[in-house]
């Protein structure tokens, strides 16, 4: 299974902010030119994850955008499950309506599904929390990218 960029970018966006100093604000051009995201795109997941209040977005000339939830509750099989556009892994997942010819003897729906499974169970088992460990590297990190 592939986890589509929309995923990816939501995921990488919340570990950069939770990599921060609690309450401290980011910008939108700052994320997306550390990830070299299109800022355009990196708008459109910011304001998803602000409607499913993994962040919150802070308005004006000093605003940002900071997590909107302590690190430790925001589970990453959530997230993943609420910013996936399908999890139709092959043809046969959609809608129960299959164009495939051998689906009434097949099993590999089944084997997949279970597949699909356990990875959103192994999803469900880690927090933001358990994604950021080393704060002190991320921040030499990012004031390296910055002053390039």
């Amino acid at each position: 299974m592939k986890l589509t960029n929309y995923t990816d970018y939501s995921l990488r966006v919340l570990i950069f902010l939770a990599a921060k100093k609690e309450g401290e604000l980011s910008t939108i051009q700052e994320i997306a030119d550390i990830y070299q995201i299109s800022k355009n795109h990196l708008m459109k997941i910011i304001h998803h994850l602000g409607q499913l209040g993994y962040i919150e977005t802070i308005r004006g000339r000093n605003g940002g955008i900071r997590l909107g939830k302590a690190p430790r509750d925001i589970n990453i099989g959530e997230v993943v499950s609420k910013t996936e556009e399908d999890f139709y892994i092959v043809e046969c997942f959609k809608d129960g309506k299959s164009d495939c010819i051998i689906s009434p003897a097949c099993k590999l729906k089944h084997a997949l599904f279970e597949a699909l499974q356990a990875f959103m169970k192994v999803l469900d088992e880690y927090t933001l929390e358990d994604l950021v460990y080393n704060q002190e590297d991320f921040e030499k990190i990012r004031l390296t990218f910055m002053k390039e």
